[in-house]
């Protein structure tokens, strides 16, 4: 760990912590661009050397000389599970309780549906008051193929205690909150659910691959999560989707395309879902992006989540320490768990004109993003990112807010994505 936080860290005890960092070579396994420090990565994860020769060898070989064969000859068919599985230690899974899926839209919609058809008897669903907006508009369509289901928030102050009853059927959480990167504990919060008679489905989008997970040990009942931001495998790649095996053959998910029949080819008229997690897939898997992320994950198999953790704990102490020491003139608030069992792997920061700092900061190569209504916000990878990564972010932050640069009317100019 840095043992120096503050005003007594200097850029070269970070760049020593550096050297001796474990997992501090796989910064040479992916492509960022010269001059750039990339704080983003929980949002779009950084570019893996091995992927653009990955996608490659499949548009030329698989594609462009295998053809149609290659559902057959390159294993193109079997892909989503054979994904899946490589995805399952990440989360704490097993063989055959994960499949890649559609968008992460997609994927929860499946998920959520079929766990409210599970406890038929209870029309009440759960969710948090500050999820990210796709899980509640999600929600809302579930609320309107099911009927009759009544939706309860869960407030930033509420508790669970508050708001569980006999009538809940299900509850759905985002394991590390996407605005302020607090972190659930799992396996406690999955057992009072379960006390309760309902079901869980986690959002695993802001976890996965920056937090060890144990859906196993939880005894989760459903999970979703993206591959496209701490796993790398690119925009819009695919989701995955966890069903427990319990639920496995009463299951019921609402899109019942014909890859999720027990014999596709048989080309029937009737649907019969197929046996396992294999009844969640729904139509032809995308092979382009499913080649950049069986790319990324060969490489995550060698990886030990554990290192990643520390190293995150370790990145965003460091973060913390020298906001606090070097920018509490102009920062109003750190908008991150001090604890770190309740920390994912993230930190927001309230700063006057928050947009328009964040504008300038990534025209100074520093990149983070901005989540309305007031929070700049920064991601922490630790494959690719460095504690001098760290330093240097903060001090070209300091020379943003000290000089006010950030108030030149360009910087407030509001792009559509931000």
């Amino acid at each position: 760990m840095i043992e120096h936080t503050g005003t007594s860290t200097t850029r070269a005890d970070c760049l020593a912590w550096d050297r001796a960092e474990p997992l501090s070579a796989y910064r040479e396994r992916f492509l960022l661009p010269e001059g750039v420090i990339y704080l983003d990565g929980n949002s779009l994860g950084a570019l893996p050397v091995q992927t653009p020769s990955a996608v490659e060898s499949v548009i030329r070989r698989e594609w462009g000389q295998g053809l149609i064969r290659s559902w057959n000859d390159a294993g193109w068919f079997a892909k989503p599970e054979l994904l899946g599985d490589l995805v399952a230690p990440l989360i704490g899974a097993g063989p055959g309780e994960v499949v890649i899926g559609e968008s992460t839209s997609v994927s929860l919609f499946q998920t959520l549906t079929a766990a409210v058809r599970l406890r038929p008897g209870r029309r009440v669903v759960v969710a948090e008051e500050r999820a990210f907006p796709t899980d509640l508009y999600l929600l809302g369509s579930v609320q309107e193929i099911a009927g009759g289901l009544e939706r309860r928030l869960l407030g930033p102050d509420g508790t669970l205690d508050e708001i569980l009853d006999e009538d809940v059927a299900v509850v759905l959480l985002s394991h590390v909150d996407y605005r302020t990167g607090r972190l659930h504990d799992m396996a406690a919060v999955t057992r009072q659910i379960h006390e309760a008679g309902a079901l869980v489905v986690w959002d695993l989008c802001h976890s996965a691959g920056a937090v060890p997970i144990d859906l196993t040990a939880a005894e989760a009942d459903f999970a979703v999560g993206c591959t496209y931001k701490y796993l790398n495998a690119g925009p819009g790649s695919p989701s995955f989707l966890y069903v427990a095996p319990r639920h496995h053959e009463t299951a019921a998910p609402p899109l019942t395309g014909w890859h999720g029949h027990a014999d596709p080819f048989a080309f029937t008229v009737g649907y019969e879902p197929a046996p396992g997690i294999a009844r969640f897939r729904i139509g032809t898997p995308p092979m382009l992006s499913l080649a950049a992320l069986e790319s990324t994950l060969r490489m995550w198999q060698e990886i030990d989540l554990a290192q990643v953790r520390v190293k995150s704990l370790a990145l965003t102490d460091l973060f913390v320490g020298l906001v606090e020491s070097t920018l509490g003139e102009w920062v109003s608030e750190i908008v991150v768990p001090r604890d770190h069992a309740a920390r994912g792997s993230q930190v927001s920061l309230r700063v006057e004109g928050g947009y328009s700092v964040m504008q300038a900061l990534i025209e100074r190569g520093v990149i983070g993003d901005f989540r309305a209504p007031d929070l700049m916000r920064f991601g922490f990878a630790p494959l690719y990112l460095s504690a001098t990564d760290v330093w240097d972010a903060v001090a070209v932050l300091g020379s943003i807010l000290e000089s006010k640069s950030w108030q030149e009317p360009r910087y407030a100019v509001r792009n559509n994505v931000t």
